[in-house]
């Protein structure tokens, strides 16, 4: 079976109240069944997740049927091991206590290795194979024997033997050492000490009962094989006594200052399986909202207005239909079903549910078809919230699938190029302008040296010039004499470093005609082969142009600024441009956490996109860093980008720290108020998304 997270995983139980007319749902390739579709449909979630590793090659990341599909393959390659060689290589597994690695990689040494003095082979013995070392090798005329000693642990066989060479096996491998770690896998249902299954052991006749070297250590309970725990104790506390510490004791050690991780936030408005949709939707529609001409809204905003039972909230009914203004513009599938029905293709917040309602009469989604009667009749609040996220996300969806969308999408991603490109040119001459400020000052500190030095009337400074070469005259100048011979040797270095430049910049232009004359060999094989290579080129050498003229633009904008003002608004406008939201990394259990840019909290999914939650708290955030370990791969990874991102996130976090107490506080004098005088709803801030307006909405 795959393991979930290296670890067994046990199916769902078949219900016990199951009645032969009942409907019921069921995983195809476990036969799990199910009575409730959310049951059903978790589980599955779950299986699709790569989360799941193969138990006989270790494979990871697969899915649950993916990983099902290596294991049977595993299985039917295993067959093919030679019988004659199983029970022996089966022997030397038993109760062997090496790693896997090593394991296999002894194994194959006997199968393959040399027939001389002190190596180990297998040998026949009794019609039987058992595995043997080579002792002494006898030659006899034109014959050669063997005299072997037996290891086999569990059977007693004479000491040393001679045999003939035809007796002992000496064979290349027909498989691959991955092959044969499968094969030990799939043989045995634990490792170190690796232990058969207890039918493959009585089928081959080796012993399922520990050798005598191993019984302090481990013991069987329930026909089980366990390790001996009190007896490990013992042996470490001696160890701990006599000086001696564990590397894994020590790695407790360095474990003991981590931070407790703080249990995350779950309180959501909408059910914790929509989560994913909301959180997807909502970044969708803020980070293009510039794209669509839908002005930015908060989250929570967002998660109130889908679970209000009003159908006319303008913030839905915005989100809706700039999402359906774009399928129009693309003049596909869905612009040319409304151009049949309709004759204006205008989409206002009082039409809006038409359009929804043919969208999803076109797709066809059942379980989305279904509420089209509900929202033809105006009474899109009484959907439920899943299928209200659903309908959100297909269209999310479609959007995305659409040419129109991926055109304006190159465009931002140009646009984010030429602004990183324009950032980097200014890092570049910041750094320049540096170099020569440098060079400049260490130029003037050596005139002032050598001012210095030409002033002087210390004669024993004169002595050493003079025996240099260089003669001062009276008036603290060197002579005309002196100036000429420094002049020719400065003009010699000048003339060998150009050489030497000259020389190299000769030798890059050789590599690089050369590697022109290659790759223009190439691309006239490859102008033969396609006729549409020219327009390629074309294509290339225009977008070379727009991304030359976008980065010019850019640089006009911010000729007139400080660098400080031109580093800032370059950083906005690239923050501005999110192509993709990714996670910050993952934990030690797989679990992922998001930061959006537009809401201060962390979230965090887990590992089968089940469970969400969230960190709202500075604290929170150091304590989160705290608990990481660093030992660990992701958890490393983890923490470096928190710590990256930790003025950024802890700012964010900070403000909403001190806008939620303002909230609760004006919930307070609302509900205090309502007690004497009704309180307009536009006064309480639970529904504050009740006032949202469109400001980039188009005419």
């Amino acid at each position: 079976m795959p393991l979930y997270k290296r670890k067994p995983f046990a199916l769902a139980e078949k219900p016990k109240d199951l009645k032969p007319n009942d409907l019921v749902f069921q995983v195809r390739f476990t036969k799990e069944i199910f009575k409730d579709y959310s049951e059903y449909l978790r589980r599955m979630n779950l299986y699709r997740h790569r989360v799941w590793s193969c138990k006989s090659t270790g494979k990871n990341n697969l899915t649950y049927e993916e990983a099902l599909v290596s294991e049977k393959k595993a299985a039917e390659e295993v067959q093919k091991f030679p019988e004659e060689l199983m029970a022996p290589v089966l022997r030397d597994v038993q109760f062997s206590m090496l790693s896997l690695k090593d394991l296999g990689d002894a194994i194959a040494q006997k199968l393959q290795g040399c027939l001389s003095e002190g190596s180990e082979s297998y040998g026949r013995k009794n019609n039987h194979v058992y595995s043997c070392k080579i002792e002494k090798v006898v030659k006899d005329g034109e014959e050669t024997c063997y005299e072997v000693a037996w290891l086999d642990k569990y059977e007693r066989l004479p000491e040393n033997t001679v045999i003939n060479e035809e007796d002992l096996i000496r064979c290349k491998l027909r498989f691959s050492r991955a092959f044969l770690r499968s094969f030990i896998r799939e043989s045995t249902y634990r490792s170190i000490p690796w232990v058969l299954h207890e039918k493959l052991a009585k089928k081959h006749g080796i012993p399922t009962g520990p050798p005598d070297e191993l019984k302090d250590q481990i013991c069987m309970q329930d026909g089980v094989v366990v390790i001996n725990r009190k007896k490990k104790k013992s042996e470490d506390r001696e160890a701990k006594e006599n000086g001696f510490q564990d590397s894994n004791e020590i790695g407790k050690e360095s474990d003991k200052h981590l931070v407790e991780r703080p249990s995350p936030c779950r309180e959501f408005n909408v059910p914790m399986e929509c989560i994913g949709d909301l959180l997807m939707v909502w970044d969708f529609c803020t980070s293009f909202g510039r794209l669509f001409h839908l002005s930015p809204f908060s989250l929570e905003d967002f998660e109130s207005a889908v679970c209000h039972k009003g159908s006319n909230i303008v913030l839905i009914c915005e989100c809706h239909s700039a999402l359906l203004r774009f399928l129009l513009k693309d003049n596909g599938e869905y612009f040319m079903a409304i151009q049949k029905k309709r004759q204006k293709l205008k989409i206002t917040l009082i039409n809006w549910m038409e359009y929804l309602s043919d969208f999803l009469e076109l797709i066809g989604i059942i379980e989305l078809s279904n509420h089209v009667a509900t929202i033809k009749r105006g009474h899109y609040g009484l959907v439920d919230i899943q299928a209200k996220l659903a309908i959100l996300r297909e269209l999310v969806c479609r959007v995305i699938e659409t040419e129109y969308f991926k055109e304006k999408l190159d465009e931002e991603i140009e646009k984010k190029q030429a602004l990183a490109a324009t950032r980097r040119d200014e890092i570049l001459e910041e750094s320049r302008k540096k170099r020569e400020e440098d060079h400049l000052k260490i130029q003037s500190n050596g005139k002032e040296a050598t001012k210095g030095c030409g002033n002087s009337s210390d004669t024993g400074s004169d002595n050493h010039l003079r025996e240099n070469g260089h003669v001062p005259s009276r008036n603290g100048k060197r002579t005309s004499s002196q100036s000429k011979h420094s002049l020719e040797e400065s003009e010699s270095e000048l003339l060998a470093d150009s050489f030497k430049k000259a020389k190299m910049r000769k030798v890059e232009v050789k590599n690089a005609t050369a590697k022109m004359n290659g790759s223009s060999k190439i691309a006239s094989d490859k102008l033969i082969k396609d006729e549409g290579k020219e327009t390629l080129d074309n294509r290339s050498k225009d977008q070379r142009a727009l991304h030359k003229m976008r980065k010019n633009e850019i640089k006009e904008h911010l000729e007139n600024r400080s660098k400080e003002q031109r580093k800032e608004y370059l950083e906005r406008e690239i923050e501005k441009r999110v192509i993709r939201t990714n996670p910050l990394g993952k934990d030690r259990d797989y679990n992922r956490y998001w930061f959006f840019r537009r809401d201060g909290r962390i979230f965090v999914e887990s590992s089968d996109s089940v469970q969400w939650g969230y960190y709202s708290s500075k604290e929170e955030l150091d304590a989160l860093i705290g608990s990481l370990n660093v030992k660990g791969v992701r958890e490393r990874a983890l923490k470096m980008q928190l710590e990256k991102l930790y003025d950024k996130i802890s700012l964010e976090l900070q403000k909403r720290s001190k806008e939620v107490p303002h909230k609760e506080a004006t919930d307070e004098d609302v509900v205090r108020r309502s007690t004497r005088v009704r309180a307009p709803p536009r006064d309480n801030p639970a529904l504050a998304f009740l006032k949202y307006v469109n400001k980039w909405k188009e005419d």
